[in-house]
């Protein structure tokens, strides 16, 4: 019989509202259950399948079945791989956001195992006190490692929370990097900046579908958004910069982007300009560098996040913030295997998920770029193929044309086709327009104003 993904539901997104835990529960505690769970895990052959040197089973090699077993293998692995989580259960350690939405919604939803792998696989489905640790395991968890404070008892243990007002940052750096940010010197022929393809006043996009470098050059993949980009665990569609400062070299260089030769070409500009070497040597007495420079670039960024939209609010106890029809948004969002990767403060980037879990979209849409490739580009691992970062929802109004490739247009024709090929659901029009019009309670503020379509 064939075998069926052992955790198919794991991608499913939404969560099961729990009783508030105590933030300040110990350290002990989260190790405690957590090995409990990496227990359950091992006892109900959860490895065989999602563990990254899972081996085939003796009828793998079988004819005809062979190749179902090693797809369904394969399948298991696109959505989900428990080997690093097994690593940090055994020690207690925090577990990405990501993993453990997964993980909690896919055991409430009675999708881990599959009915079908279970009938034929006996002992493998979760018992209700097996349950009823990992949901323990994610409400303690999440208390102890993410919640920031914010949210109202009732919403203290959502996989999203609201963006948190932070003020950890050098206020003298932040003033260079503003300036540097939108200096165009950082490029070779002094037309470009940070802020041309990513716009302050057009939700920290271009609104293009490919941005336009040096010398009219046109890049290969969307901008995205530098509003919240604080928040990702590592920048660029393909996680090739480690943080914000990294991200903050790359354009620079880039002969399409900023088209510079070298840092000495931007840094001798930059040193004519006497004004800014004197305030930044109050900074940075070693003066411009390709380091000092990135450095205040990205003190910058940190400051570029937008909190209280009208769902920080909803979620920190205004229920007059969102309509009724909103809320239905939110709980349809939750539902279809929205929130797991979308999760935390900026609702997505931190993890990077396969484009086209539930159908071929790159088969659909067409012709194959180097880009499409996604986290490949940067790892080298074929498994990476096609794994792009989560980008985030905040502000997701604003930031027209979606997806990596930009060829979509409009906020509900993102939802319906991320709806069809992650989640694999033909949803309505209506539902559509109901998670759609959600997604738009999702525009923060920044210096204290509202960010809409109409102040773009």
């Amino acid at each position: 019989m064939r075998k069926q993904i052992l955790v198919l539901g794991l991608v499913a997104a939404g969560m099961v509202i729990c009783p508030v835990v105590n933030a300040s529960q110990d350290s002990e505690g989260v190790l405690k259950l957590s090995k409990q769970v990496k227990t359950i895990f091992n006892n109900r052959g959860c490895m065989d399948c999602h563990a990254s040197d899972a081996e085939l089973p003796f009828y793998g090699e079988l004819p005809v079945i062979g190749n179902m077993v090693k797809e369904d293998m394969e399948n298991a692995q696109n959505h989900f791989n428990l080997s690093e989580v097994m690593n940090q259960l055994e020690k207690g350690q925090q577990v990405n956001e990501v993993d453990l939405a997964k993980i909690e919604k896919s055991t409430a939803d009675n999708t881990m195992p599959p009915t079908q792998y279970a009938m034929v696989h006996w002992g493998s489905s979760l018992s209700a006190d097996d349950k009823a640790v990992i949901a323990d395991w994610a409400k303690v968890s999440r208390a102890t490692f993410y919640a920031n404070g914010t949210a109202a008892a009732e919403f203290a243990n959502e996989p999203v929370q609201p963006i948190k007002a932070r003020q950890d940052y050098n206020e003298e750096k932040v003033a260079l990097g503003n300036k540097l940010y939108h200096d165009t010197r950082l490029s070779g022929d002094n037309t470009v900046s940070c802020a041309s393809c990513h716009d302050l006043n057009t939700g920290g996009v271009d609104r293009l579908k490919f941005s336009k470098g040096i010398n009219g050059q046109v890049g290969d993949i969307n901008a995205p958004t530098v509003f919240n980009a604080r928040y990702n665990h590592l920048q660029f569609w393909d996680g090739r910069a480690e943080d914000l400062q990294a991200q903050a070299g790359g354009p620079p260089m880039n002969p399409i982007e900023m088209g510079s030769t070298n840092w000495e070409e931007i840094t001798g500009k930059l040193n004519e300009d006497v004004e800014l070497t004197r305030e930044f040597l109050k900074v940075y007495p070693q003066g411009f560098s390709g380091e000092t420079i990135t450095d205040a670039i990205a003190e910058f960024e940190k400051t570029l996040a937008t909190p209280n939209s009208p769902f920080d609010r909803y979620l920190k106890g205004d229920k007059t913030a969102l309509t009724s029809a909103e809320v239905e948004g939110y709980n349809l969002f939750k539902q279809y295997n929205c929130a797991t990767c979308h999760v935390g403060e900026a609702m997505g980037g931190q993890s990077f998920e396969k484009m086209g879990l539930k159908a071929n979209y790159f088969a659909d849409r067409g012709e194959m770029i180097t880009p499409d490739y996604g986290r490949m580009n940067a790892t080298g691992l074929e498994k990476d193929i096609h794994r792009f970062k989560t980008p985030t929802l905040r502000n997701v109004e604003l930031t027209a044309p979606y997806m990596h490739d930009g060829s979509v247009e409009t906020l509900e024709e993102a939802t319906r086709l991320m709806l069809k090929y992650q989640s694999g659901v033909n949803a309505s029009e209506e539902e559509v327009k109901l998670i759609a019009n959600f997604l738009r309670t999702l525009n923060g503020e920044y210096g204290g104003k509202p960010l809409s379509l109409n102040n773009l």
